[in-house]
């Protein structure tokens, strides 16, 4: 299993949610943002992508699309897994 789709179980499963209810939640929502291809669990060139940001360059890339900026004027924060803009900027 890819390391976003277990990412995402295991935060659906923190927020309470049953192991296979997290699982079908999380494959859906992957599939239906083009990280999985449809019907499997097997990730697309924009998953593997994904993936290889990692959780920080994800968060940052969040925040960076929805206000027009570049990612690198972000800092991540681990414990709320998300991202606020540099001090200055």
């Amino acid at each position: 299993m890819p390391k976003l789709l277990e990412r995402l179980v295991s935060q659906l499963q923190a927020k309470g949610k049953s192991k296979n209810s997290a699982y079908a939640i999380a494959t859906s929502t992957l599939q239906k943002s083009g990280s999985l291809k449809p019907g499997t669990q097997e990730l697309t060139a924009k998953g593997k992508k994904r993936q290889e940001m990692g959780a920080a360059g994800r968060a940052k890339d969040r925040y960076a699309k929805v206000n027009s900026r570049k990612a690198s004027d972000y800092t991540y924060n681990q414990m709320k897994n998300t991202a606020r803009l540099k001090d200055g900027r």
